[in-house]
């Protein structure tokens, strides 16, 4: 296995531990959560999809939280959301919604997430905007697409994630090009067996790359997740080749990483969306951007021991 994935898995590793939970989330936004999570509040949250709009940039937001525990907390949760989709058209932005399946209701009964989800997208076509469903770790893959399968025959302002890291994403592909659906393709974050995912980064790197090709080929919509220059290189080269235009992908990018990217593409005339959490439970998915690359666990470091 490669330095890259055995750093991850230590971090991911260590994240579990209560006592570094407990002390990371102790010291919240002070020790750099804030450099990838928009705030605590939707007030904060907007106010940067905001000032991404004035740069050019698209968003997409996210109330962090994941796997309730209760039918009370799922619709608590689509609340928040139906708010969102409210203010996103009341401010008149220019932003998506995401949001986690298992955080309205999926691993307690996946007609309750059916209708919770349901509610949100049902809401965001009469406000005309849209809802990526997000992709969880491979336990849930199935019932995600399950779920975005039965809500894709109602709806077209719905779409869904798929990850390059898994060996299964080409059939997936194959399955979701026959709906129509719009994909956001990423690498994946999630700490995954070596028979579920690829281990390796470069196996990624070449599925990821041969999975967006092929996906625009479909001629279906597709958002490229990426933050790797090289595969935004693959993205331009495959678009000019396949004569895919522009209104038929996007980059996307996270909120935090690689700003001055995000500009350059909008100003190239791509169109750029960034993902923007917010939420008081940001403490996975913090944990998550730490895992993705050495550097992010030395910023963390460095605002630890700041005075």
């Amino acid at each position: 296995m490669a330095t890259v994935p055995r750093t991850r898995a230590l971090v991911l590793g260590l994240a579990q531990q209560p006592w570094l939970s407990r002390a990371i989330t102790r010291h919240g936004m002070r020790l750099g959560a804030r450099r990838f999570v928009a705030g605590e509040t939707l007030d904060e949250a907007l106010a940067v999809v905001a000032g991404l709009n004035k740069a050019g940039i698209e968003a997409t937001l996210d109330y962090l939280g994941e796997s309730v525990q209760d039918a009370g907390q799922a619709r608590a949760a689509a609340d928040v959301y139906l708010r969102m989709v409210d203010e996103i058209a009341r401010r008149g932005l220019a932003s998506h919604v995401s949001l986690k399946a298992s955080q309205l209701g999926l691993d307690l009964d996946p007609n309750l997430a059916l209708e919770l989800v349901g509610r949100v997208v049902e809401r965001a076509r009469e406000r005309g905007t849209f809802v990526r469903i997000d992709m969880e770790d491979s336990s849930r893959t199935q019932a995600t697409l399950d779920l975005f399968g039965a809500l894709r025959q109602r709806y077209e302002n719905v779409g869904i994630v798929i990850q390059a890291a898994l060996r299964r994403s080409e059939r997936d592909l194959e399955e979701l090009a026959k709906l129509g659906a719009n994909v956001r393709l990423c690498k994946g974050a999630y700490l995954e067996p070596p028979e579920v995912a690829f281990p390796r980064k470069k196996d990624v790197d070449a599925n990821y790359e041969k999975l967006l090709r092929g996906y625009m080929a479909s001629g279906n919509y597709l958002a490229v997740a990426t933050h790797d220059d090289r595969m935004i290189a693959a993205a331009k080269r495959a678009a000019q080749e396949l004569g895919v235009s522009r209104d038929r992908f996007e980059f996307q990018m996270l909120y935090g990483i690689r700003p001055q990217a995000q500009r350059r593409l909008a100003a190239e005339g791509y169109r750029m969306r960034v993902y923007v959490p917010y939420g008081t439970e940001w403490y996975p998915y913090f944990t998550r951007r730490l895992a993705e690359r050495p550097a992010n666990v030395l910023f963390l470091l460095a605002n630890l021991f700041r005075r």
